[in-house]
């Protein structure tokens, strides 16, 4: 499909379900969705036509977004659950408003869940001191072998690749000593929630998998709207990455190109 005929064609909850569709995406699995609404074009019914239609092509299955404000906590030591808006989109913030959503209280790196078993999914995040604990909300997606679509954004938006570095003990990946971080619930009940930051930028360089893992079937592409759409499997990410990181722990901390020597049998 040429660019002009991309741009000419109305963008609706219709299209957009239809696009779902076409991702071979699994509507009673669990999907998580890092997103850029300003590359999906323009769409009829805005912002909330595009959670419309994924809420709806997900209503048998759990939806979950992240709704991350480590932007804000740097300056703070108070995160609201109902309150301190999400910084990663608008998408996102939207989302965490909506009925029916809950959105677990981990300071920094809080996700929003509609559908099955959401509040479970999201309970209990609030007492880990890092921020992708396996444990954690980023850690389930794993044992649900969840999908993870991104919209419009590359792997550098990846959060679950911090989950599986973390897993692994990266060194050099935490600052040593947590932060004094506060959740606060809506009924205004404070919880102490101490919270390591990630230090190294490594996920500047988490696209230099972008080959490799289509290649090996942990990621498919595809269109939502205008944007390019990835969907990763996060069973094979994990496996694969995980393979990989072992045998060289600081993959992803530069841009070198990654040779297929170093990984026999891998790659």
């Amino acid at each position: 499909m040429d660019e002009k005929r991309i741009q000419s064609e109305a963008i609706t909850k219709a299209s957009l379900l239809q696009d779902l569709k076409n991702l071979n995406i699994d509507p009673s699995g669990t999907l998580l969705v890092h997103s850029s609404m300003k590359s999906i074009g323009q769409v009829e019914g805005g912002p909330d036509a595009v959670l419309d239609a994924i809420s709806e092509y997900m209503r048998d299955g759990l939806l979950v977004l992240p709704t991350h404000t480590w932007a804000y906590m740097k300056e703070n030591v108070d995160f609201h659950v109902a309150e301190t808006p999400s910084c990663v989109g608008v998408l996102t913030e939207l989302f965490r408003k909506r009925r029916g959503v809950v959105r677990s209280l981990h300071p920094t790196h809080s996700v929003a869940a509609l559908g099955r078993d959401a509040a479970e999914f999201v309970s209990g995040d609030e007492r880990y001191d890092t921020p992708c604990a396996r444990g954690s909300a980023w850690g389930k997606l794993l044992d649900l072998r969840a999908e993870i679509l991104l919209i419009g954004v590359d792997l550098t938006k990846n959060t679950f690749i911090h989950g599986i570095e973390e897993w692994l003990n990266i060194p050099g990946r935490l600052s040593e000593q947590p932060t004094q971080l506060y959740a606060i619930k809506p009924d205004g009940t404070r919880i102490s929630a101490p919270v390591r930051a990630h230090t190294a930028p490594v996920w500047d360089h988490y696209s230099k998998v972008d080959d490799i893992l289509t290649d090996k079937g942990a990621m498919r592409k595809g269109r939502f709207g205008q944007a390019d759409a990835r969907v990763c499997d996060t069973a094979r990410m994990t496996e694969l990455l995980s393979a990989m990181l072992r045998i060289e722990p600081d993959l992803f901390l530069d841009g070198t190109a990654i040779q297929p020597q170093r990984f026999p049998g891998i790659l």
